[in-house]
Formats: structure tokens, C-alpha cells, sequence
């Protein structure tokens, strides 16, 4: 038996909860993220002058994933039906209706699911959905993050 440098290694573990707020539909966003593995933590939030609740619960799931420096095993926990449905169900038949719906509409915020699904393949995912407001820690974490970053959009509005 070979001690070979090009055996696999086991991947870090990741737990991610994201939000997104949105003041007016569509109006000032923000994003939020908490994440944690082992005793290491991070919490990231941004926000935009004009956008949706939508487009701000998938950024923040983005934003996430954009963090890890390398392929993890990741469970992400979302209190959005939109996101969570989206990107375990609905996603395959958008890709393979060239990103129509079944009703041969565009797919709205096509380019937000495109990067998701670029950022998705490499991890190892699960999905969880939480129901927001509930109490659990990590989704109330994230929904606090949200809310600074809209409240920076606020205070910057040209950032």
C-alpha cells in the first residue's frame, strides 16, 4: 500500500445558514450569511439600492458559497421555498428548456441561478429548509446579517 499526496482527503464541513431582506418589493436589499465549521465562523452580508426578496435570498446563498476557498461539504440552510425548491427541483427542467419555464418564459433571475448552479458543483451539498422567524439560531443569525446589509445600502447608497 501506497501512502500516494494524490489520495482523496476528507472535506472540510460547512454549515451555511443565508437570508435575504428586502424593504419594498422590489427596494433596498440586503444579503446575509452565517457560517461555521468547527469552532471557525464567518458572517458576511451585503445589500443593493434595487432588487427583490427573490434575487437577495439567492445572492446570499451565493455569496456563501463564494466564500470557501476549496470543495467542502456544505449543508445550507435557507428559510426560502423559492431557493430551495428552485435549485433541487425546478432547476433541471429550466436547463433543459434553455432557461424558459414551462410556460416558455424566461426564467426570472436567470443569471442568479446560473451562478448558484456554477458555485454548486464544487461542493457536496444538502439543503435544508428552516421556517423563518421560528427561532432557529442560525437562520435568525442570517436574518440579522440581511438586515445590515441593508441597513449599509441605507447609510451608503452609491456603494
Amino acid at each position: 500500500m501506497s501512502n500516494s499526496p494524490h489520495e482523496p482527503t476528507e472535506l472540510t464541513t460547512v454549515e451555511m445558514w443565508t437570508d435575504g431582506a428586502c424593504k419594498g418589493n422590489p427596494g433596498i436589499g440586503g444579503w446575509g450569511v452565517w457560517l461555521r465549521s468547527g469552532s471557525h465562523e464567518k458572517e458576511i452580508y451585503g445589500g443593493e439600492t434595487t432588487t427583490t426578496n427573490n434575487r437577495m435570498e439567492l445572492t446570499a446563498v451565493i455569496e456563501g458559497l463564494k466564500t470557501l476557498k476549496r470543495p467542502c461539504t456544505v449543508t445550507i440552510h435557507v428559510d426560502s421555498t423559492y431557493v430551495m425548491k428552485g435549485i433541487t427541483a425546478w432547476i433541471h427542467g429550466w436547463k433543459r428548456n434553455n432557461w424558459r419555464t414551462a410556460d416558455k418564459k424566461p426564467v426570472k433571475n436567470a443569471e442568479l441561478w446560473q451562478e448558484l448552479d456554477n458555485q454548486t458543483q464544487r461542493h457536496t451539498i444538502t439543503w435544508k429548509w428552516v421556517k423563518g422567524h421560528s427561532g432557529d439560531p442560525g437562520n435568525e443569525r442570517a436574518d440579522q446579517l440581511a438586515n445590515k446589509g441593508v441597513e449599509q445600502v441605507r447609510a451608503n447608497p452609491q456603494h
